[in-house]
C-alpha cells in the first residue's frame, strides 16, 4: 500500500510539474519583453530542471511515469486558458495575477515534496540530489515572482 501511495504522490507532483511548466512558458510569452517575461522564461527552465530531478527520485524509488496523469496536466493547462478573465480575446492584467499566483502556489507545492523525500529512507542512502539546494531554490523562485506578483496585483486590483 505504502508504494501505491508513494506512486500517487510522486505522479501528482511529476503532473503538477508539467502544468507549471506549460504556464510559465506561456506566461512568459504573455509577458515577452519584460522583466517579468525574463523571469518566467528563467522559471520555465528551473521547473524542467527540477522535473528531471523529480524523475530521477522516481526512478531510484521503482515509480513509473503515469502518462494519463502526465497527459491530463497538460490539457488541464491548456483548458485553464479558457477561463473568464474579464477580457475575452486578449490577456488581461487579471491573467497575470491570476497565473502569478497559481505558480507560486506550485512552488510551495515543490518545496513540501523536496521536504518529503528529504525524509525518504530509500533516497537516504543513495546519491540523493541535494533536497536541501531545492528547497533553497524554490524559496527564491517564490520571493522573485512575489514581488511581480505585488504589481500584478496593484494593476489588476
Amino acid at each position: 500500500m505504502a508504494s501505491k501511495r508513494l506512486s500517487i504522490y510522486l505522479n501528482d507532483h511529476f503532473a503538477a510539474s508539467i502544468g507549471a511548466g506549460e504556464l510559465a512558458g506561456r506566461s512568459a510569452g504573455s509577458n515577452g519583453g519584460t522583466p517579468l517575461g525574463i523571469e518566467l522564461e528563467q522559471l520555465k527552465q528551473e521547473i524542467e530542471e527540477e522535473r528531471g530531478t523529480l524523475a530521477e527520485c522516481m526512478r531510484e524509488l521503482g515509480v513509473a511515469v503515469d502518462p494519463a496523469k502526465a497527459a491530463g496536466a497538460w490539457a488541464a493547462e491548456k483548458l485553464g486558458r479558457l477561463k473568464l478573465n474579464g477580457s475575452w480575446l486578449s490577456y488581461s492584467p487579471l491573467s497575470r495575477l491570476e497565473e502569478l499566483e497559481i505558480l507560486i502556489l506550485g512552488i510551495e507545492g515543490r518545496v513540501l515534496l523536496w521536504e518529503a523525500l528529504s525524509r525518504h529512507p530509500d533516497l537516504a542512502d543513495r546519491d540523493a540530489p541535494d533536497f536541501e539546494q531545492l528547497i533553497k531554490r524554490a524559496r527564491s523562485q517564490r520571493r522573485r515572482l512575489n514581488r511581480h506578483r505585488l504589481e500584478a496585483a496593484q494593476d489588476a486590483l
